[in-house]
């Protein structure tokens, strides 16, 4: 385990709920307890004065998850150097996934960005601009020891049950495999799923296996199948023409991987470095 380290940053406000969070409606105006539109240092528009407002979904460590009533991860660690540089503190709001993919909570000014470990597609870019790229994805495939499967193939051949998260990228690959795999609402029902037997077999992102495989009764009753490269890239996602704020963004990645901030970050919260880099 790498040496936690110690970035400057400001304290992440307890998860709140976004409110009205219903799939194609748009939010009711006014939800925000907050103190109104502001600006940020470089003239950066925010949806609240002070805050950077950033949307998530919860849990989907090490990218995002709640600990001792704050939410950490390697998502919210590097927005935190953005909100640093604009001088003003991270707000995160919880809210549905499927709303990543239209950019809902931005275009309704709910929130400034979005940071949920999220794949940059060409589809989603007709709805939302993304940042540069901060991480390179893979997907992995996770099985129950008993099941005996280690690739799809074995998936497939068994006739076995396959899950994944509904809305990511993990489960539109499971259907362009041919499969109809049971969809979950967030990795936690994931997970829960290949315990409670609903599942045999789960497609997902693959520093998530890794955090579930350091828990000693998953690494006991679970079995990493095949890595699967997909060519992923995430990013944080802002409201189309937002180009203040994505540059600010930009910045702050690029600064952090100039500075050897990023790779800190990195080895903190999803492990050692890819190969290659040291």
């Amino acid at each position: 385990m790498s040496q936690e380290v110690t970035v400057p940053r400001v304290r992440v406000p307890a998860v709140v709920t976004a409110c009205a969070a219903v799939v194609g409606l748009a939010l009711t105006a006014g939800c925000s307890s907050g103190d109104g539109p502001g600006q940020a240092k470089g003239g950066v528009d925010v949806v609240e004065k002070g805050k950077v407002t950033t949307c998530t979904h919860l849990p989907y460590p090490p990218f995002q998850s709640e600990r001792d009533g704050e939410v950490v991860g390697f998502d919210v660690a590097l927005i935190d150097l953005v909100a640093k540089n604009l001088d003003v503190e991270q707000k995160i709001l919880d809210t549905p996934f499927e709303n990543f993919k239209t950019g809902a909570f931005l275009n309704s000014g709910e929130c400034d960005l979005a940071a949920a470990g999220m794949t940059i597609t060409d589809e989603r870019k007709k709805n939302v601009d993304f940042s540069v790229p901060y991480f390179d994805a893979t997907q992995a495939l996770l099985t129950t020891k008993k099941s005996g499967a280690t690739a799809l193939a074995d998936v497939k051949s068994k006739k076995l049950k396959l899950g994944a998260q509904a809305e990511t990228t993990g489960e539109s690959y499971a259907t362009d495999q041919g499969f109809d795999p049971v969809s979950f609402e967030s990795s936690d029902a994931v997970l829960n799923g290949l315990r409670t037997g609903q599942v045999d077999a789960v497609v997902i992102d693959y520093p998530v296996v890794q955090g579930w495989l350091k828990d000693k009764a998953n690494a006991d009753a679970f079995a990493l199948g095949q890595n699967i490269e997909t060519g992923e890239q995430y990013g944080f996602s802002v409201k189309k023409g937002n180009t203040e704020l994505k540059a600010a963004i930009d910045k702050a990645i690029t600064d952090a991987r100039a500075d050897g901030t990023y790779d800190k970050l990195y080895q903190q919260w999803i492990g050692p470095l890819p190969k290659g880099r040291s």
